[in-house]
């Protein structure tokens, strides 16, 4: 336990902190496993949206948040581009 004023104050702080980030990461995970499972373009666009707000916080990693947008973003389906062939 904490012994001195600072100490205590700096607890209560980390402890509040602690449940902010819980709820981020929580929600991420669950954003992530509904994109997974429903493999639709807003459900994949709301985990990228929270991914990029957890690296903002600074909850988890920004390469962390890389491989989880390149997961999802697998599961988009193919698109045709159309490329003009220069002559």
């Amino acid at each position: 336990m904490p012994v001195t004023k600072t100490a205590k104050r700096a607890l209560r702080g980390s402890r509040r902190k602690k449940l902010v980030n819980e709820k981020i990461r929580k929600l991420l995970d669950l954003a992530i496993r509904l994109a997974k499972k429903s493999k639709s373009k807003t459900a994949i666009a709301k985990a990228f949206s929270l991914a990029d707000r957890a690296v903002k916080k600074k909850v988890i990693h920004r390469n962390k948040a890389a491989r989880i947008k390149s997961s999802l973003s697998k599961l988009l389906p193919k698109t045709k581009t159309k490329t003009k062939s220069k002559k």
